[in-house]
Order: C-alpha cells, then sequence, then structure tokens
C-alpha cells in the first residue's frame, strides 16, 4: 500500500498522541495511588499517636501514684485517687524532706538526660512546632514522664496534663522522624499527640481538638483537622476504658439557668469573676517566671536551687495538715477542688488563702526547676478564686443568685481560658465536663472577660512567655492569607522605566517620582528584557557611582518574564524554581519591545509587602513616602 509522507507524519501524530494520553493516565493514576497512601499513612499513624497518648495518659497517672506511696508512706502501690486528700504521712515533721528528695532526682534526671524536660512541658512544644521544624528528640518523653511523675509524686504543686501533652507530641514528632513524612505533616502529628493528651485526661474529645487547633496547629483544614480528630477520638475511647466515662471531677447539678441570662446582679457578678480571675492569670503568668529569675540569681548549682524551692514547699504542705488537717496544695489538687464541688462550705477567708497558697508552691515548684504542668494549678486557682468569690457576693449580696460551687467551674474556666490563651478550649471543656447547656452563656461571658483582662495587662500567655524571653516570637494567630490569590500587579504597583541596555546612569537622573521615589529600571535589548536595576541599587548608585556608569554593570541580568495577570503566590514559586529575584510582568506574557511591560516585581517587593493587611498604603520599599500609592508607570523607550 502505498503512503504519502503527509499519511505518514499525521499516522505518527495520532500515535504519539494517544501514547501522550496513555502516559498522563498512568501518571494521574500513580498520583491519585500515592495520594490515598499519603492520607491512609496519615489515619494510621493519627490512630497510633492517640492510642499512646491514651496509654501514655493511664501509664503517667500511675508512676505518679508509685511514687506518691513510696515517697508519702513507704509503701509500692499504684492505687492512688487524685480526688480525696492524702491522708497525714507516718513521717510527720520529716514530710518536709520527701520535696526535697523529689529535687535532687528530678534535676538528676534534666541535668543529664533532657533538659527541655525542665518546667511545664507546653512551651516546648510550641518551641519545636514553631522554631525547629516539629523535631523532638526521642528521650525527652521518657525524661519527661518519669520527672514529672517524681515531682507531682513527692509534693510539687504542678500538675499531669503538661507532662502528657509533651509525652504524646513527643511520639507524634518521632514517629514522623521515622516515617520520614514530610514537615507539615509531623507538625500535625504533634498536635495529635497534644490534643490526645488533653482528651484522654479530662474525657474532652472536643476539647483537645481545640487545644490542638488554639495552640499547636498553625494551619487549619481538612487535611490537620481530620487526623487530629482521629487521634483524639481514639485517645478518649483508650481513657474511657481505664478511668470510665466521666470527667476528671464529679460535678453536681448546676443552677446556672435563667437567672444567669438576665442582667441583673448574676450576670455582673460573673463579669465580676472575670475580672478577678483575668487579674490572677496575669499575675500566675508573671509569678512562675519572676521566680525562675529569683532562684537563677540565686548563688550555687540546679541542685541547690531546686532543693531550697522545694524544702520550702515541704515546709508549707506541713504547716497546712497541722492547722488546717490536710496537705491541699500538694500534687495536682483535685481534692480540694472536688470538696468544693460538694459544697463542703468552706469559709472565704480559708479559700482565697488556699488560692494563694497555691500560686505560691507552684512559682516555688517550676521556678526552682522542676517538670510538671500548669493546668492543674489554674484549675486549682479558678475553683478557690471563685468559690471564694461566690462566697463572699452571698454574704454581701443574698439577694445574687450563686452559688460556690457553680462560680467554682466558671472560676477554673477562666483561668485556664486566661493563662494559656486557650479561651474556646476552656469553654467548651467544662461544657464536656458538665454536659450541662446553662453553663455556656455564663462561661462565655466569664472567660471572654476574663482573657481580655489578662491579654489587657499582658500580651504572652503562660506558653508563650517563656519563648518571648528567650527573644522568639509567636504568632498568636492563624490568618488566611487572601493575598497570595489576587494579582501580583494588582498587589505591588511600584514605578519603573524601560530604557535601553546601553544607557548610561547619567540617563536615569531625571526619572525621580514625586515624593523621592525612585524607581526601577528594565533594561530592553533587541525588544527583550536584558536585565533590572532594583530601586536600591539605582538610588545608592545616584549618590556613589559616576554618571557614565552603563546601567548594565548596575543590573541583575536574571529575569523572568510573567504574564501580568499571574497570581502572587503562583510568582513566588516561580521566582523561587527559577532562583531568580525579579519579574518582568508584560501583559500576555510575552516580551515585545518596551511597550509590552506592564509591571516590576522584585523579591523585594515580596518581602516588603508579603505580612502587611493593607498592600496599598505601604511604601514600595525603595525610600518613598509610606501610605502613598505608586504613581503612572513611565516608559522610556531606547
Amino acid at each position: 500500500m502505498h503512503c504519502n509522507s503527509a499519511t505518514v507524519v499525521a499516522g505518527w501524530e495520532n500515535i504519539s498522541g494517544r501514547a501522550s494520553v496513555r502516559k498522563n493516565i498512568v501518571m494521574g493514576q500513580r498520583d491519585l495511588v500515592q495520594a490515598v497512601r499519603s492520607e491512609a499513612g496519615m489515619i494510621v499513624m493519627a490512630v497510633a499517636v492517640g492510642l499512646v497518648a491514651g496509654l501514655g495518659a493511664v501509664a503517667f497517672r500511675k508512676l505518679i501514684a508509685l511514687f506518691h506511696n513510696g515517697f508519702f508512706f513507704g509503701r509500692f502501690s499504684a492505687e492512688y485517687n487524685a480526688l480525696e486528700h492524702t491522708a497525714a504521712s507516718p513521717w510527720g515533721a520529716w514530710i518536709i524532706a520527701v520535696p526535697i528528695i523529689g529535687a535532687l532526682i528530678v534535676t538528676f534526671l534534666i541535668k543529664h538526660f533532657a533538659p527541655e524536660a525542665k518546667g511545664h512541658g507546653v512551651p516546648e512544644v510550641i518551641d519545636a512546632v514553631h522554631f525547629k521544624r516539629g523535631v523532638i528528640r526521642a528521650p525527652v518523653a521518657l525524661i519527661k514522664a518519669v520527672a514529672s511523675s517524681i515531682s507531682i509524686g513527692s509534693g510539687g504543686a504542678v500538675g499531669r496534663e503538661g507532662p502528657i501533652i509533651q509525652i504524646g507530641a513527643t511520639f507524634g514528632s518521632v514517629l514522623g522522624q521515622w516515617a520520614r513524612i514530610p514537615e507539615w505533616q509531623r507538625l500535625v502529628l504533634i498536635a495529635c499527640g497534644g490534643g490526645g493528651g488533653i482528651a484522654a485526661t479530662f474525657n474532652t474529645p472536643v476539647g483537645g481538638v481545640l487545644f490542638a487547633v488554639e495552640i499547636l496547629l498553625v494551619e487549619i483544614s481538612a487535611r490537620t483537622m481530620i487526623p487530629v480528630m482521629i487521634s483524639t477520638g481514639t485517645a478518649s475511647l483508650v481513657g474511657r476504658m481505664f478511668f470510665g466515662n466521666h470527667s476528671s471531677f464529679i460535678l453536681p447539678p448546676l443552677t446556672l439557668d435563667r437567672p444567669a441570662l438576665g442582667w441583673g446582679g448574676t450576670t455582673l457578678a460573673l463579669i465580676a469573676l472575670g475580672l478577678l480571675t483575668g487579674v490572677a492569670a496575669m499575675i500566675f503568668t508573671r509569678s512562675i517566671y519572676a521566680f525562675e529569675d529569683l532562684f537563677a540569681r540565686m548563688p550555687g548549682n540546679d541542685y541547690l536551687r531546686h532543693v531550697t524551692g522545694m524544702a520550702l514547699v515541704g515546709v508549707t504542705m506541713f504547716l497546712l495538715l497541722h492547722y488546717t488537717g490536710h496537705y491541699y496544695v500538694e500534687g495536682v489538687g483535685y481534692a480540694t477542688i472536688q470538696d468544693i464541688m460538694n459544697g463542703s462550705g468552706m469559709v472565704v477567708g480559708l479559700l482565697f488563702l488556699l488560692a494563694f497558697l497555691k500560686l505560691l508552691v507552684t512559682s516555688l515548684t517550676l521556678g526552682s526547676g522542676a517538670s510538671g504542668g500548669v493546668f492543674s494549678p489554674a484549675l486549682f486557682m479558678g475553683a478557690t478564686l471563685g468559690a471564694g468569690f461566690a462566697a463572699g457576693v452571698q454574704a454581701l449580696f443574698p439577694g445574687i443568685d450563686i452559688n460556690p460551687a457553680n462560680a467554682a467551674v466558671v472560676g477554673m474556666a477562666c483561668m485556664v481560658g486566661a493563662s494559656t490563651g486557650a479561651a474556646v478550649t476552656a469553654v467548651v471543656m467544662i461544657f464536656e465536663m458538665t454536659r450541662d447547656y446553662h453553663v455556656i452563656i455564663p462561661l462565655i461571658i466569664s472567660v471572654s472577660v476574663a482573657y481580655s483582662v489578662r491579654r489587657l495587662l499582658l500580651t504572652d500567655t503562660i506558653y508563650t512567655l517563656k519563648l518571648t524571653r528567650r527573644g522568639q516570637r509567636v504568632s498568636t494567630a492563624i490568618q488566611s492569607q487572601l493575598y497570595l490569590s489576587r494579582r501580583a500587579l494588582e498587589f505591588i504597583q511600584a514605578p519603573f522605566i524601560c530604557m535601553d541596555a546601553e544607557a548610561h546612569l547619567a540617563d536615569t537622573m531625571h526619572h525621580r517620582h514625586g515624593g523621592g521615589r525612585v524607581p526601577r529600571v528594565v533594561l530592553v535589548r533587541d525588544g527583550q528584557a536584558s536585565g533590572v536595576v532594583p530601586a536600591r541599587v539605582l538610588r545608592s548608585a545616584w549618590k556613589k557611582s559616576d554618571p557614565s556608569t552603563p546601567l548594565s554593570a548596575l543590573a541583575d541580568p536574571h529575569v523572568v518574564v510573567v504574564a501580568s495577570t499571574i497570581r502572587l503566590f503562583d510568582l513566588v514559586a516561580l521566582l523561587r524554581s527559577r532562583t531568580c529575584r525579579n519579574a518582568v510582568m508584560a501583559r500576555d506574557g510575552t516580551m515585545q519591545g518596551a511597550d509590552s511591560v506592564a509591571g516590576v516585581v522584585t523579591w523585594e517587593d515580596l518581602v516588603e509587602y508579603a505580612n502587611v493587611t493593607d498592600s496599598y498604603d505601604q511604601d514600595d520599599g525603595a525610600g518613598g513616602e509610606p501610605g502613598r500609592k505608586a504613581p503612572a508607570n513611565e516608559s522610556a523607550g531606547s
């Protein structure tokens, strides 16, 4: 059969076209399989992190029980009910030595194995997320668990939630490093561990998710939220298997009903309680780091500092037992909170005294070098302040309907929300713990007031202040960068001129815009862009260089020509992939002489404008006046 050359070419093009289609289909299938594997892998890892966070919470509680029984009673037992007061130790006054012994062991562990385990844990997790690409060393989880359980078990006035968060987050980080997954997935696994720890401890799965969102996550999207929800759900199921389907406290039926919804005395009392706890949260935050500074200035070594702090804690415990019958402030302090919930009728003076003493001993414990969390102390102080406030209000204004148990619940949420910055988490966690819808509006009112007061007095939270003191600033919000989807030319309007590639510096002298703005120069050779002279380079050359200097000697020859409709997000990606710092925008994406140039964007422009809200009100980064828009661009042809 005879075939002419045109037929052969057409047939070949048809065959190659079909081959190209098949190749694209195969590549698409591979991408789909890879995406499915990635999603499935994240789900499996999220479940694993949730399991470890839940089991870690169980194991950590058992460790606390073992050390507590050993230190206080000299017996080996893992039975310990934190909702019941610790009986008087047979050691008598020698109980003062128990926190001292614990301090020596904790200092040794932290000093020799994991310095990150010192303190209340969550700041180190935030540090890993924001400044260490989600990398946490594996030994941190083990040392944190042992050191914190010794601190709490020997009487240190710290909480168990912070260590559980750090344990779960560490496992998430280590798992992510082992699996060699991208950084964003590793950060998600850290949030999975932190949220799972909260969920398992308090039986608050939604609260665990929100804690991860407010404190740990740096991106809010389906791809980050789904693993966190899976992890917190898994951790909650594990917690319920061992702790039962109830909250950390046995809460009585609340009476925060319709009277609290009106604008009468009860609502004013809730606002006043928010003001009180907001101030207390600021003092709590400041106090911990003030004591850190105090002990840092103290002569001696880490052992002596921690022993001194814990000796004072031991004295406080012994005096409370002697004069009130209970140690009260030792450990997590949940027994005192449960007393308030049960309506024990503690007098106003004792409640406020316990709030002050808990603040003092927690600051001594953490400030001198212990390992433990701040969640439980915040709950303790919130409950005692709330109950004391309500008892005082009832005595002064009998017509106001607010009782100590209700106020204690609200006070706990206020202290946690204001001090940690997780205000929404605090509201939802208390709602999950009480399962009473009537508590929502009073919580929203009081927690919002407390958070606002603390933020007015102190910008940092109890977590971020530690990082700020190191010079590490953490963003307080996750913002949607809408400007990235806008056209770059619309977003950045800066003056420019086009000149022949053979032009000299003297040819630019009269191209100075109003307000002293300096343009960037596009050099054109044979109708194509051959280089860009940035505004800062041109300004410097006007001051220091000879007017006869060729502009080509000042220009950056690495230029990419793009369409004037390109989005900012795509432009950033293109410049990074081409390792280029200058983009010339042509109306149709092709350079056809000076008249086709619509704008010029440099890497300095992107840096200058990347983090501002209203870009059009900013300077062009070339020495102009802030607040002035760029004037109409001019073109000086060859």
